[in-house]
């Protein structure tokens, strides 16, 4: 398994992680016997990274890999989120807290569910706006001091946020959505990272799925799916995304690999700084996905994507209007 830093002087992990939350949450078609075994396979085929988070669930995807790692501990880099609140009696319900008495209760939380001392990793899911991140920052860092947590991070945070976190702590790692069809990073927050030598971590860099081109009509998605909520996926919207995916799967056959492999190697063709953590929760999935790590793209290879999937290329926002109003811009 090929190896990468997460920023300059961080933890060297596999190039590629795994998103756990849809083994719990969000997406439909859950089995949780093939959940445990494709985390398993990651671990045997030398994953290393493992990204889950309270909210997930709520609380459940953590104690599913807390499950799946008992005995395999050393073998994992084990990242968690806290920050989003979820009612456990609506979980539609959404708040943020970033407030240092909800950061130490959230980190107890996440080591009981995961059955471990210290969390390697330990993100603040979404700044929140009513609490200064030097705050937030210096609380995480207290926790770092204390041996509950060996490295921080922020989530889908602003360039001018990053900085005044990192001047309180290191920030090892920023977490946010980067895919050919979501490339607002590169507007700077990834330039930011590289100036910190921060490591830069893309969720959803199959673009939730759908630059695998195996969805094809909204009714692909179960009714309970959360995607049939995202403007994304909903009218001339999802007709005018189908059109991008149709160019993936066109330059994928030329280049002898799926769809999902080339979307998966152009982020990792974007710099040996970032270290993608594509979610499944199946085995085969899992193993296609590593196989994105052979997938070697020239350089008018990734002209011609950069050509289709230019910045704001995709129709409608990442998320509906409550979701959007969480991003730190």
């Amino acid at each position: 398994m090929q190896l990468r830093k997460l920023g300059r002087d961080g933890p060297s992990v596999a190039a590629i992680g795994l998103g756990c939350m849809g083994m719990s949450d969000f997406y439909a078609g859950r089995d949780e016997q093939e959940s445990l075994a494709t985390i398993h396979r990651a671990l045997d085929r030398g994953i290393t990274l493992l990204d889950t988070a309270d909210m997930y669930g709520p609380h459940t995807n953590e104690l599913l890999v807390g499950r799946a790692i008992q005995g395999r501990r050393e073998q994992v880099f084990l990242a968690t989120k806290f920050g989003i609140l979820r009612d456990p009696d609506d979980p539609s319900v959404r708040g943020i807290s970033g407030s240092p008495d909800y950061v130490r209760r959230s980190i107890d939380g996440s080591l009981r569910r995961l059955g471990v001392e210290t969390i390697d990793l330990y993100y603040q899911h979404r700044v929140d706006p009513t609490v200064p991140i030097e705050e937030t920052v210096g609380a995480m860092a207290e926790l770092v001091r204390v041996g509950k947590v060996r490295h921080i991070g922020l989530s889908e945070a602003s360039p001018a946020t990053i900085r005044r976190a990192h001047k309180v702590h290191p920030i090892t790692a920023l977490q946010s959505e980067y895919s050919l069809w979501s490339r607002e990073p590169e507007g700077g927050a990834l330039e930011t990272c590289r100036e910190l030598g921060i490591g830069f971590v893309p969720y959803s860099p199959l673009g939730r799925g759908f630059l695998t081109g195996t969805i094809q009509k909204p009714e692909d998605f179960a009714a309970d799916d959360y995607r049939r909520s995202s403007p994304r996926f909903q009218g001339e919207n999802f007709a005018k995304n189908l059109a991008l995916v149709d160019r993936v799967r066109d330059l994928a056959a030329d280049l002898h690999c799926t769809p999902a492999q080339l979307a998966l190697a152009w982020v990792l063709a974007q710099g040996d700084d970032i270290v993608p953590i594509p979610g499944t929760k199946r085995r085969a999935f899992l193993d296609e996905n590593i196989g994105a790590l052979e997938v070697h793209l020239s350089a008018s290879e990734i002209a011609t994507l950069d050509r289709v999937f230019a910045p704001n290329a995709a129709a409608g926002e990442r998320y509906p209007a409550l979701g959007m109003g969480t991003i730190d811009r």
